[in-house]
């Protein structure tokens, strides 16, 4: 769709607004499914933030096999919605929290817990003794890079080696009861971040850009064979493993060619921000977005709109902002950037029609694509859904529905 059918779309609702294009939506589902060969795809959530949206894409194919939350609090919350199948990718020791998940698991859902160090297995395994449940848990490997001088990848597990994988294990496989409840290793994850997570060709990043593929090329037979290995020490030392998780939308090319890996995760595809135009892989289509109103007309070349500092999380850079989508030869002003309470644009420099044939007056919409995915859903109550050029739908975010997890 193009500006008008955009801007026909959303005629006389309330701005600012988020919305969802659920035809793009389909697409990049089905060229993440294409990509993905035959492996199962666990859908991330925080990529999402949208129950709806959420199942929507569960019902799509069944390729589409679980979620991956980010806390205990929500994986309950979305076993109460009716969804099964959770995995929660970052260990919590909010007691409360893990509480709320074991009660689930003993209400019959799926819902597997992350672990990477003895404290985590103890808190947890304190808490479902208590409530009577074997309670599964998911052992995070690190997947980071170390080369002399450069750390590539995220700070997240201890775990770099089997031998510590094992040790974990076997403080695992102790706190076993029956009767009593307590902790069972159900999976292993290992997210490569700075495969899947890192584009290929930032804005005003030449030297990354130069080094960045050469490190992911680098790294993947690594990875690939320390995840392999961890796995391998794992069984060997008696641990039934239902699942090994990898990747993300960056990565499914690599991660799917991994011979331990039995499932994918993915969710930053599906909504296609703009920080997913960087990759020399794939290019998915901008399903999600915000639309402001203009409220101003500063001076020739610029207008000016109603809030839009949507600020995106992670290493601070001009990469992390908004970017004006539609219609097409604006650019944020560098002074002011994306605002708390207004966003000035300028008509791009080298934008080859004059400001005139862009045509904005005053209440007009622009529409705008944030850096990443699930983020922008903190901003809104709802999502208004369009199909073949109509709101077809309105569903409500995580935020609609008066929840903040983190």
């Amino acid at each position: 769709m193009n500006y008008q059918s955009y801007s026909q779309c959303i005629k006389g609702q309330q701005l600012p607004l988020a919305y969802v294009d659920l035809d793009m939506l389909e697409q990049n589902a089905q060229a993440i499914l294409q990509r993905a060969g035959n492996k199962p795809l666990r859908i991330v959530s925080k990529s999402l933030r949208s129950v709806d949206v959420i199942k929507r894409l569960l019902a799509f194919s069944d390729q589409f096999q679980g979620v991956m939350c980010f806390h205990p609090d929500e994986a309950a919350f979305l076993a109460d919605q009716g969804l099964d199948d959770l995995l929660v990718a970052y260990p919590s020791m909010q007691v409360a929290a893990i509480e709320a998940a074991c009660n689930a698991t003993k209400a019959g859902k799926t819902i597997v817990l992350m672990v990477d160090s003895a404290a985590h297995v103890k808190c947890i395994d304190e808490v479902a003794k208590r409530v009577g449940v074997i309670q599964p848990v998911c052992m995070e490997v690190d997947m980071s890079t170390r080369i002399p001088g450069v750390y590539f990848g995220v700070r997240r597990s201890p775990i770099t080696k089997p031998k510590q994988a094992v040790s974990l294990y076997n403080i695992i496989r102790k706190t076993n009861g029956v009767k009593k409840g307590g902790v069972r290793l159900d999976g292993v994850m290992g997210y490569e971040a700075q495969i899947a997570g890192v584009g290929d060709k930032l804005p005003d990043k030449h030297l990354q850009n130069f080094a960045v593929p050469w490190l992911k090329r680098y790294s993947i037979p690594q990875l690939t064979r320390r995840r392999v290995s961890v796995v391998d020490a794992l069984e060997r030392a008696g641990a039934k493993l239902r699942f090994v998780n990898g990747g993300g939308t960056g990565s499914i090319c690599s991660t799917k060619n991994d011979p331990s890996v039995t499932e994918i995760a993915v969710g930053s595809g599906f909504y296609s921000p703009h920080l997913f135009d960087y990759y020399n892989e794939f290019r998915y289509q901008p399903a999600a977005g915000f639309v402001l109103e203009v409220s101003r007309a500063p001076g020739k070349g610029y207008v000016t709109c109603s809030g839009g500092g949507y600020i995106a999380s992670g290493g601070v850079g001009r990469e992390k902002s908004p970017k004006p989508y539609l219609p097409e030869g604006f650019e944020l002003d560098e002074n002011e950037g994306a605002g708390e309470v207004q966003t000035p644009l300028k008509v791009s420099t080298g934008f080859a029609k004059p400001f005139k044939a862009i045509n904005l007056t005053l209440g007009d919409p622009v529409f705008f694509r944030h850096c990443k995915a699930g983020e922008l859903c903190e901003r809104f109550n709802e999502l208004v859904l369009i199909r073949n050029g109509s709101i077809d739908a309105r569903c409500l975010t995580y935020r609609g529905q008066g929840k903040s997890f983190i």
